[in-house]
């Protein structure tokens, strides 16, 4: 995205120029799928594209919202913050300026431009993308950026829980605020504990595939899941005194199999278990840049999505499918909470070209209509952009 544009825009709309920019990235998860409310580990990387900001500061208390991709410019008070089903997308900076100010921050009027190129729909996290966003901003410009960083990705998940209204985990927020390039990320959602990986890619990239079906994770099928892994974890504590279902590992699960009289139950509990060991053999092949084992683990990670969690369905799979066919792709799997939205394939460079027309021609012919491709590296956490001379200079702050 060029940045001069977003400039001329925000002159455009503000009749001033703007003072400060900033970045902030998309996400996907590598793998760990539906284990985090198990007790598991996952291993989400912040991508180099996401969402930018460009910033002037007021001398009142008013905040302006404007958006290159909505219609809806929206205008509100420090002093008066409060959900309007009316201000969108507005809502989710209005909610993390209002946390911070909760808990004593400071903050002032503000012009804020916001562009960006994630795809609405496709699960890669713009909403978490613009929360840590703006956490950033007043982070920086009125706090002396001493607010701890794992701190701002606390108040963005709190604003989208309590503000917005949406029961969202804190994977997202955390890939995004924490990430680093050329890094993934092994998390673990309940202790905020986490280490980087390397991520040695050598001659492979990883390409993202939109289904291009919105993603609609139904809210009644994901408290099913739970319920049925909140059972599944309380057959288990009959036998072993277990905090939940990740705490054991596959060997231990296999000889507590017995214990299950529904197959169903059992299914998601030994896909909570066996996901949160590929996903620990994840991290070791990626620092080790053991490229084909980690294809091998993506493949296994989606194939028990599809036939033991059922959270895939006919677009995910008919894409994943269709990747593994290609020469050069050595691992696909569904990437984030399923029933549409995106998957993920490992691509040799020198076949992305023919993988994408394979892929798009294949895909297109079994479900009606074209998936999107979109490539990107591993990039860096929510940042300001320094300028010099103007030339464009990112750097993590």
């Amino acid at each position: 995205m060029e940045i001069n544009n977003l400039k001329e825009k925000f002159t455009e709309i503000y009749g001033v120029e703007n003072e400060f920019s900033f970045l902030s990235p998309g996400r996907i998860n590598l793998i760990g799928e539906h284990i985090d409310y198990n007790g598991g580990l996952v291993f989400p990387c912040a991508l180099d594209f996401g969402t930018y900001a460009l910033v002037k500061v007021r001398d009142d208390n008013q905040l302006n919202f404007a958006s290159t991709n909505f219609d809806l410019k929206v205008s509100c008070d420090l002093d008066n913050l409060v959900y309007k089903e009316e201000d969108d997308w507005a809502n989710y900076p209005k909610g993390v300026i209002k946390i911070m100010l909760d808990k004593n921050y400071k903050a002032k009027g503000m012009d804020i431009l916001i562009s960006g190129n994630i795809p609405n729909g496709a699960g890669l996290s713009s909403s978490a993308s613009l929360e840590v966003l703006i956490g950033v901003i007043v982070n920086n410009l009125f706090n002396e950026g001493k607010i701890d960083r794992v701190e701002l990705v606390k108040i963005a998940q709190q604003a989208e829980n309590e503000f917005v209204g949406v029961n969202c985990g804190v994977m997202d927020q955390f890939a995004v605020g924490m990430g680093k390039k050329d890094k993934a990320i092994l998390l673990d959602c309940n202790s905020l504990s986490y280490k980087y990986a390397d991520v040695k890619l050598l001659d492979y990239d990883i390409v993202i595939m939109n289904t291009n079906k919105r993603r609609a994770l139904n809210e009644s099928k994901y408290n099913e899941r739970r319920t049925e892994c909140e059972e599944a974890l309380k057959i288990i504590q009959k036998e072993k005194q277990v905090d939940n279902l990740c705490k054991l590992t596959p060997v231990e699960f296999d000889k507590l199999e017995y214990l299950f009289k529904d197959e169903k139950i059992k299914n998601r509990a030994k896909h909570s278990v066996y996901e949160n060991d590929r996903v620990i053999s994840a991290f070791d092949s990626l620092n080790k840049g053991q490229l084909e084992e980690f294809g091998r683990l993506l493949i296994e990670s989606h194939d028990s999505l599809k036939n033991l969690y059922e959270v895939t369905g006919k677009e995910l799979d008919t894409l994943v499918e269709e990747a593994l066919k290609v020469e050069g792709c050595i691992g696909a799997r569904m990437t984030g909470a399923g029933f549409g939205g995106c998957a993920i394939a490992l691509v040799k460079k020198d076949k992305i070209e023919e993988f994408t027309e394979k892929v798009k021609k294949t895909y297109a012919g079994r479900i009606g209509y074209e998936p999107s491709f979109y490539f990107s590296g591993i990039g860096e956490g929510t940042h300001q952009i320094f300028e010099t001379n103007k030339v464009s200079l990112e750097k993590t702050v």
